[in-house]
C-alpha cells in the first residue's frame, strides 16, 4: 500500500489542500478537473478513508487528511531536494566568506553549515569582522564575498534585506529607565560615535556609557543580563529583550541596508554558489516587521 503513494498523488492532494478546490488546483497544476479528482480518489482508495470533506464551495481536511498533510510536504520536498542537487554540478575551490558579528550567531551559521553539507568539495572560509574590515579585505583580495551593512547608503552591493538598528533593552531589568541611561557602545568606532550616541543625543537623552567592547555579541551579553541598553539590528534581538520604540522615548538608530559585495578581481561557480545561498538565508528577513521599522550596524 506505501508503494503506491507516489509523489503525483501526494502533490495533487496538497494542492488542493492548499487551494481548498480541486478546480484552482487543477489549474495550479496544469492539469484538468477531472484528472485531479481522479488522483485524489485514487489517493483516499489506497488509505481507504476520506482525505476531504466535500463543502458547498470548494473542499477542506478531514481529520485524516490533515493528519496526512505534514507527511506529503516531507515526501514532496525531499523528492524536490533530491532533483536539485542531482541536478546540481559539484563545486569546487576555496570560498572566503566576511560576515558581521551580529548574524554570526543567527542567520549564517545554518547556510554556511547547509553549503559545507551541500558542496563537499569546497573549502569554506568566514571572518567575523566589521564592515569597514571586509570591505578592506575584499578589496585586498582577501576575501571572496562578504555582508555588510551599509547605514549611510552609500555602499555598492546587492541589497539582502534592510535591518534597522534599534535601542535593546532587557525585559527583567529595565536599564531604560535610569537616568543616566546605561549604554554599550564599540570602542573607538565612529558609528557608535556619530550614529547611536548621536540619537540619543538629538533625543535629549541623559545617558553615560558603561559597556565596552568590540563586538556586537559583548551587546547582547550588556543587555541580557542588565549591564546596559544597546544598539542591535532588529532581526538579531535576544531572547528576553526587547525594542526600545517611539513610545519609549528612545529613536530609531538608523535604517542599515544589508548589502553583498564581491571581490572586484573576479568570481568562481563555488562563489556564487556561496552568494546564492546566502541570498536564500537572508530572504525571510525581507517581510515588513510589525512593529513598524527593520532591522543593523557594525
Amino acid at each position: 500500500m506505501a508503494a503506491s503513494l507516489d509523489s503525483d498523488l501526494m502533490r495533487s492532494f496538497l494542492a488542493v489542500a492548499d487551494t481548498g478546490s480541486v478546480t484552482a488546483a487543477a489549474t495550479r497544476l496544469f492539469r484538468t478537473q477531472s484528472a485531479v479528482s481522479l488522483q485524489i480518489k485514487r489517493l483516499e482508495e489506497v488509505l481507504g478513508q476520506p482525505l476531504f470533506r466535500r463543502l458547498a464551495r470548494g473542499v477542506e481536511l478531514t481529520p485524516r487528511g490533515e493528519q496526512l498533510e505534514p507527511y506529503a510536504r516531507r515526501i514532496v520536498g525531499l523528492i524536490d531536494e533530491a532533483a536539485i542537487a542531482l541536478r546540481e554540478k559539484p563545486l569546487t575551490g576555496p570560498v572566503r566568506v566576511g560576515i558581521p558579528d551580529e548574524y554570526s550567531g543567527t542567520v549564517l551559521p545554518r547556510a554556511l553549515a547547509a553549503f559545507d553539507e551541500r558542496h563537499e568539495g569546497v573549502q569554506v572560509s568566514v571572518r567575523v569582522d566589521h564592515s569597514a574590515g571586509l570591505v578592506a579585505a575584499l578589496l585586498a583580495d582577501q576575501m571572496d564575498l562578504a555582508v555588510i551593512y551599509d547605514w549611510a547608503f552609500v555602499e555598492e552591493g546587492e541589497v539582502l534585506c534592510i535591518d534597522p538598528t534599534v535601542w535593546t533593552t532587557s525585559l527583567a531589568h529595565s536599564q531604560h529607565l535610569r537616568r543616566p541611561v546605561p549604554v554599550a557602545g564599540y570602542r573607538n568606532s565612529v558609528w557608535s560615535r556619530d550614529w547611536a550616541e548621536a540619537s540619543l543625543n538629538r533625543q535629549g537623552i541623559d545617558w553615560h556609557r558603561t559597556w565596552t567592547c568590540e563586538m556586537a555579541g559583548g551587546f547582547r551579553v550588556a543587555v541580557v543580563n542588565g549591564m546596559a541598553i544597546a544598539p542591535l539590528s532588529r532581526s538579531t534581538i535576544p531572547p528576553g529583550c526587547r525594542e526600545l520604540t517611539a513610545g519609549d522615548g528612545f529613536p530609531m538608530v538608523d535604517s542599515a541596508r544589508v548589502l553583498l559585495r564581491r571581490n572586484p578581481r573576479g568570481t568562481s561557480p563555488a562563489v556564487e554558489g556561496m552568494a546564492a545561498l546566502l541570498r536564500e538565508a537572508f530572504a525571510p528577513l525581507t517581510s515588513p516587521h510589525p512593529g513598524g521599522s527593520e532591522w543593523g550596524a557594525t
